[in-house]
């Protein structure tokens, strides 16, 4: 089944990322910094920027946090870093906002939690002081409901219809329904507050796959606000990745989703950009967008005892990844770029052909060469010690040639070959 259109919704503009309508699915992350730590917070945005996040969100919590997200902003734009900030608010945004208008200006949007804004009375006056703080920077702001922090009030009351009813809604049901009202209302109180229709996303977000899959198709066909996706609290390594996964591939295949982020709970040690990594996997895996070259390699079998084509797969990949801050502005297009690390004669030379840059490895038992393929036509054979260097300066040539300023040109003519030191058969 092919990709359904994307659902249509007014445009916004995040800095200078434009979210909804037929622009690209925004891949955006979170800091786990604490943001009082300007110089910290600022190394890690650069991180993940660095591997792709095109939007940082940054808690935003007391004053002394407050107080700097200015020198971070300044600190970024200092290293060449012009990712859009998102502030996370919870609880006192409205005073933040209004004692430090040098974070109210710094930051590119504001994700507001409806159900941590403020109880009974002041609720409405706090909520009502954030957008304000909104219109008057000019600032788009993310109407964030989670099904951990739902206003306690209004669930109340819908239980309350609830039991009214000749069938009641399953505790499921209403939770969703509560999540989708929540949102809808508080946006339509932001635009009544002045804040333009085009400054708003919205997300609704669980911790269940199923519920969050039935939560957006609902909310997606009741609004034209761009809807970011993502399940909250996902987890830690394969079971956080499979949620994530198992949830936004079915919303993005249905057109579904503007913004995505993975929420996962790093493993200690690992880098915060995991979740970068996973989001734009997610995206590219399913023909959304490219964003790295990726590498096709076999899963292994009793042909392949040796680990050499796992480590050389593990290599090329990594290495691929390492390049692309400085190949994305120098050799346009190379983030489509496929290469094929085989382990053995079955399907080695077959998945060679198909990629752009392919090898097959000797299995077990096999004569110890690697034939190299490049755009479907075997170029050289390797041998040796230094299959790996060897095959990482082919792919180092191929993208030198057929990805740098003009290469469209080049492709359109024969190519010259270029002589690189490889040990052949």
């Amino acid at each position: 089944m092919s990709l359904l259109p994307r659902r249509p919704t007014r445009r916004v503009m995040v800095g200078h990322i434009a979210v909804g309508n037929d622009a690209p699915v925004v891949v955006q992350s979170m800091t786990n910094t604490d943001t009082v730590d300007a110089e910290g917070t600022a190394r890690q945005v650069f991180e993940l920027w660095q591997a792709g996040s095109e939007m940082v969100r940054i808690t935003v919590n007391s004053p002394e946090a407050a107080s700097q997200v200015g020198e971070i902003r300044r600190r970024l734009d200092a290293m060449g870093c012009d990712v859009p900030l998102v502030g996370d608010f919870h609880y006192n945004g409205h005073k933040l906002l209004a004692q430090y208008p040098d974070c109210a200006a710094a930051l590119a949007k504001y994700r507001i939690n409806p159900g941590n804004v403020g109880k009974g009375s002041k609720r409405d006056e706090q909520f009502a002081a954030m957008i304000e703080t909104a219109v008057k920077y000019g600032k788009p702001v993310r109407i964030g409901v989670n099904w951990g922090s739902l206003d306690q009030a209004k669930m109340a009351r819908m239980m309350d219809e609830n039991a009214q009813r000749a069938e009641p809604w399953s505790a499921e049901a209403l939770m969703r329904e509560a999540l989708i009202q929540s949102a809808l209302e508080s946006a339509a109180q932001a635009e009544a507050l002045g804040l333009p229709g085009d400054r708003i996303i919205i997300s609704c977000k669980v911790s269940n796959v199923q519920d969050l899959i039935k939560v957006y198709r609902d909310l997606g066909g009741r609004c034209e606000y761009p809807l970011h996706l993502g399940l909250t609290e996902a987890g830690m390594g394969s079971k956080g990745i499979v949620a994530s996964t198992a949830a936004l591939s079915v919303l993005l295949q249905e057109g579904i989703g503007d913004t995505i982020r993975v929420s996962l709970t790093p493993e200690p040690g690992e880098p915060r950009t995991k979740e970068v990594v996973v989001a734009q996997e997610i995206l590219q895996t399913m023909g959304i967008r490219s964003f790295t070259p990726l590498v096709t390699a076999c899963p292994g079998c009793g042909r392949t005892t040796s680990t050499f084509f796992q480590e050389l797969a593990q290599k090329i990949q990594r290495y691929l990844r390492e390049q692309m801050p400085v190949w994305r502005a120098e050799y346009p297009g190379v983030e489509t770029l496929n290469v094929a690390v085989m382990g053995c004669v079955v399907n080695g030379p077959g998945e060679s052909k198909l990629a752009n840059i392919g090898i097959s490895l000797p299995g077990t038992g096999e004569v110890p060469v690697a034939p190299v393929f490049v755009d479907g036509e075997k170029t050289v054979t390797l041998k040796g010690d230094a299959i790996a260097e060897d095959f990482q300066a082919i792919v180092e040539d191929y993208v030198q040639r057929h990805y740098a300023e003009g290469g469209r040109l080049r492709r359109s003519l024969p190519d010259v070959p270029k002589i690189i030191p490889l040990k052949v058969l």
